[in-house]
Order: structure tokens, then C-alpha cells, then sequence
């Protein structure tokens, strides 16, 4: 069986930044590539064209070309033109890409295309309460709905993707996953006075609600420390830095309690999660967060959101706590009963890692997958 992804993001020097997607896709492809499934990945929308073989992964980096009208419709016949001839030479079996703003719209290939929901423009504007532009909601919408078949990362997912686009067609639920043997617990020392939120500084990750979490914090233990790691994006609302306005936000006598570390290198971010007493992680948008599922399996106690996707990934009070972001005073009081019970903390961490173990390691995620894909092939 041979399997090619279309995507805009994954993680290699050569590809530039890429976020939870790019990471769920390169999980799954290493994945596969392990189970002796050879995989091709066409990185659309970059600044060079070349061809990369990353342990034994084919990488296509295909360079973002330009026309003088209608960009959006040529683009997607060169990227047709390109991947079905490659198609042809190499008899891959099938393509994945992903639902965001719609790239398989109006293109034919000429093999079945799985469309994966990690969470469409459609999606989270839906969830953010934000107008999606026309030309975005045209191209995801025609995407789903030419899509050979559906598959999603969470039932949330799936049910306010049916639900926005009027999909009537079935759609297969199989979680992304995580390599446990890269993210596991180690023997950094602990800071029993220090949270940690990692992820981008940005509105619907819950940041605006973790400062008024912070401050009603402060109020039952006025030791506690918050760092925060991740890059700052312009709020879409108020067109200002989103840590500016997190920093407005906090009391004065609590800004020296706060550290902003900004983008790092994973391997640093892995030792501040490791170092850190509770993982807070408030957000209102996601479909299903990688940071969780790496948090978890590094067995750290999580205090999350409990909205949507939360449920198939947290236990509330097992793996951690679930709660409103918006009911402050109870966030706070959650993460201090962590801050203050060490042997809570820690078995909650490890129930955390004992989940992912078994509900979203890559050994378990990656079968599903392959024998999603069986079928298709089998099918077609």
C-alpha cells in the first residue's frame, strides 16, 4: 500500500514552521512508515521545489506559484497535474488531506480522496464567533462534499462539521496520535509553585481567561508562578498583541509572577512541561489538541477546558481536571489543590499517560488507520 498526504504544514528544516497539524501528519505517516507502508507527502505552498527523502518518507515540496487572475483555480490544477502524475508513476493508492480551507476543491484525482477533520476555517470560526469568509466556506464545503470519505479526529468534530456544511455522508472517527517513546516523564525536578501553559498566544486558546484565572489564583496562593511558552499573534478582535492584552489584563502586583518565554526549540518546551507542578491549558477552539495528548503522556496533571472534544480526551478529576475557562474562581481552585497535593498531581499525571497509552499512542491510532485504508483500497 502506497499513501500520499496533501498538506500545507510539516515538520522538517526545509518546510518552514508547522503547527498540530503538520505534527498529527508527520505521527501518522511515521507511523505507517514503520508498519511497512510506504507514504508520500506533498507539501503545498512553499518557497523552493524540490524532493526530500526524510527516513524514508518522500517529501515533495511544491513551490506556491502565482498568476495574474484566478491564483486559487490554476494553483489547484497544478497541484492536480503534479500529484496524478505522480499518481501514475508510483501507484499510490489513495490521498489524505486535511479539511482546512479546502484544497482538494475542484481538483480530480484519480484516486479515492480522504479528507481528515482537524478542524476547517468553517469550523473554528463557527466555534470563535467569527464570519468565514465566502471564498474559504465555498472551498471547504466543495471539498467535503466531493471527498471520497470523511474521517475526524474527535465525534465533536465530526458532529459540528456536519452540522455547519450540511453533510449528509458518514464519517469515520479515529483520534490523531502520539508517539509515547518521544514524549514520557524523566526525572527533571519539580517546581511545586509553577504552571505552565504552552501553545500560541492567541484569544480562543483561552488566554484572555487564564489572566482573570491567574489573578483569582494569586488571591488563594501567592506564591504560584505562571510561565507561558509559545509565539504572540495579533488578536483577530481588538488588532493589538495578544500578550499585550493578556498583560493588561493581570493585577499590577501579579506581572512579576509571570514569564514569557515565546517560541522555543520542542525539546526545551518538553523540559519546561516536565519541570512544571500543572499543565493549564483553557481553550475554546480545538479539535483534538496535540498539546494535550504530549502534556498527558509526559504524565503531568492537566486543568483544561471541559468544552466539546474535552471528553474524549480528559477524565475529569482522573487525568486532571475539566472545567469552564469562564468559571475563574473554580479553574483557580482546581490548580491550587494540585499545586498543594504533589502525590494528586502525580497520580493524576500518570493516569494521564495511561490514557494516552491506550486510547492515542500511535501504535493504536496508526492501526486504525491502516485498516481504514485497507478498505478503501479494497473498494475502489
Amino acid at each position: 500500500m502506497h499513501i500520499g498526504f496533501l498538506t500545507p504544514e510539516y515538520p522538517h528544516q526545509e518546510t518552514g514552521k508547522s503547527g498540530g497539524l503538520g505534527t498529527s501528519i508527520k505521527n501518522l505517516a511515521v507511523g505507517l512508515r514503520h508498519e511497512g507502508i510506504k507514504v508520500t507527502v506533498f507539501v503545498y505552498g512553499q518557497s523552493q521545489q524540490i524532493i526530500i527523502n526524510d527516513d524514508g518518507i518522500t517529501l515533495h515540496l511544491l513551490r506556491q506559484k502565482h498568476y495574474p487572475l484566478l491564483n486559487w483555480l490554476f494553483y489547484r490544477k497544478f497541484l492536480q497535474k503534479y500529484i496524478n502524475a505522480y499518481i501514475k508513476q508510483n501507484r499510490i493508492d489513495l490521498i489524505e488531506a486535511p479539511d482546512w480551507t479546502g484544497i482538494t476543491a475542484l481538483m480530480k484525482l484519480t484516486k479515492p480522496v480522504v479528507i481528515r477533520l482537524n478542524g476547517s476555517d468553517g469550523y473554528f470560526c463557527y466555534l470563535e464567533n467569527r464570519k468565514q469568509r465566502f471564498k474559504n466556506r465555498f472551498f471547504e464545503k466543495q471539498a467535503l462534499k466531493n471527498a471520497d470519505h470523511l474521517v475526524s479526529v474527535s465525534k465533536f468534530t465530526a458532529q459540528v462539521t456536519k452540522r455547519i456544511f450540511k453533510l449528509e455522508k458518514p464519517i469515520e472517527i479515529i483520534p490523531n496520535g502520539i508517539d509515547v517513546a518521544s514524549f514520557k516523564p524523566d526525572n527533571t525536578k519539580i517546581n511545586g509553585n509553577e504552571i505552565l501553559y504552552f501553545g500560541t498566544i492567541i484569544r480562543k486558546k483561552g488566554l484572555f481567561e487564564l489572566a482573570h484565572v491567574f489573578n483569582e489564583l494569586v488571591n488563594l496562593k501567592a506564591e504560584v508562578k505562571l510561565t507561558l511558552i509559545g509565539k504572540d499573534v495579533e488578536d483577530f478582535f481588538e488588532k493589538r498583541s495578544t500578550i499585550e492584552l493578556f498583560k493588561r489584563m493581570i493585577d499590577d502586583k501579579n506581572l512579576d509572577k509571570i514569564e514569557w518565554l515565546g517560541e522555543m526549540p520542542y525539546k526545551d518546551i518538553s523540559r519546561r512541561i516536565a519541570r512544571a507542578q500543572v499543565v493549564v491549558l483553557p481553550s475554546f477552539a480545538e479539535a483534538l489538541p496535540m498539546t494535550w495528548l504530549e502534556a498527558m503522556a509526559k504524565e503531568k496533571a492537566l486543568v483544561t477546558s471541559n468544552i466539546g472534544w474535552a471528553g474524549e480526551v480528559m477524565v475529569h478529576e482522573r487525568t486532571g481536571f475539566a472545567i469552564d475557562p469562564k468559571n475563574h474562581k473554580e479553574f483557580a481552585v482546581a490548580i491550587k489543590k494540585l499545586l498543594d497535593d504533589p502525590q494528586l498531581a502525580k497520580q493524576m499525571g500518570y493516569n494521564a499517560r495511561r490514557r494516552v497509552l491506550e486510547k492515542f499512542s500511535t501504535e493504536v491510532t496508526v492501526k486504525k488507520n491502516m485498516e481504514l485504508y485497507s478498505q478503501i483500497c479494497h473498494n475502489s
